[in-house]
């Protein structure tokens, strides 16, 4: 009886099927860096990972340089295994949530750590309320790393904790610098509740937020997720200028003011340049 992989399935059965995979390899430069069957897996999954967008089969094919019924096998694999999702509507492959909770555990127990977070406790010390660093997973926001500021009262959340997208500052950003077609798939699939009052939970309203976002390169949780909790965020971005992660402050209303918030964002800015180099991807 034929069984069908799922995200569970150990990562040695995975190699296995993909290392009896017989595809011929070219003779290109990067065939020859593919080297083994293992190899090829890699060089599809970082090209599909590298990518802003979902992509073809066919541009996958030219970017590894490998044959289609190879390119083929190792995708179906993959995507079985749950590293690769297609999408509903078309042939495209972007990063399942196996691969996206690898890349998101790497960073968690990454060496830097201990660097971002010395860069994180000086931020609190400059700014004098909690400060985090979020990276997107999935649907939600997930905090890599968080330091409390020495305040009475405090947030339950610690690094790991998950937050959705759309009713956090940090997840605004990510949503607002992602392309369009996989931001709508993105809030399709997750349900918009409405956490408080505050919460924008109209796809309309959604779009004018990340316009608004993209135009003053910061976002803003105004008691969006929690009530009497407001936050302040700026994206990381790699030396592609693409958006891979984001810092934040927030605290209670009685204490930080949105409105002047504006005099946060020079520390808030520099934090996000001296953590992208811990984030090497």
């Amino acid at each position: 009886m034929e069984t069908t992989r799922n995200d569970d399935t150990p990562i040695e059965e995975l190699a296995h099927d993909i290392l009896n995979d017989e595809g011929s390899e070219p003779d290109s430069k990067a065939g020859r860096e593919a080297g083994s069957a293992a190899l090829r897996s890699l060089a599809v999954l970082e090209f599909v990972s590298n990518s802003e967008r979902s992509v073809s089969l066919t541009e996958i094919m030219q970017a590894v340089q490998l044959p289609k019924p190879t390119v083929f096998r190792i995708l179906a694999t993959l995507e079985e295994a749950g590293m690769l999702q297609r999408e509903p509507d078309a042939k495209r492959y972007a990063p399942g949530e196996r691969l996206s909770n690898l890349a998101a555990n790497v960073l968690l127990h990454s060496p830097y750590r201990s660097a971002r977070r010395a860069i994180l406790e000086e931020l609190v010390e400059k700014l004098g309320e909690t400060c985090n660093l979020t990276i997107p997973n999935g649907n939600y926001v997930m905090y890599l790393e968080r330091v409390e500021a020495s305040w009475p009262l405090r947030i339950n959340l610690h690094a790991g904790s998950k937050v959705p997208l759309y009713a956090s500052a940090s997840g605004k950003i990510f949503l607002a610098n992602t392309q369009k077609r996989l931001r709508d798939r993105l809030l399709a699939n997750a349900p918009l509740i409405t956490h408080t009052k505050n919460t924008i939970a109209s796809l309309r309203e959604l779009e004018a937020e990340f316009a608004k976002i993209r135009r003053l390169g910061y976002a803003t949780d105004n008691e969006e997720y929690l009530n009497g909790i407001c936050c302040l965020s700026v994206p990381i971005t790699n030396d592609q200028n693409r958006v891979i992660a984001a810092v934040s402050v927030h605290g209670p209303t009685s204490r930080m003011n949105l409105q002047s918030a504006d005099e946060f964002l020079p520390a808030l800015r520099e934090a996000a340049e001296q953590i992208a180099q811990t984030l090497d991807w």
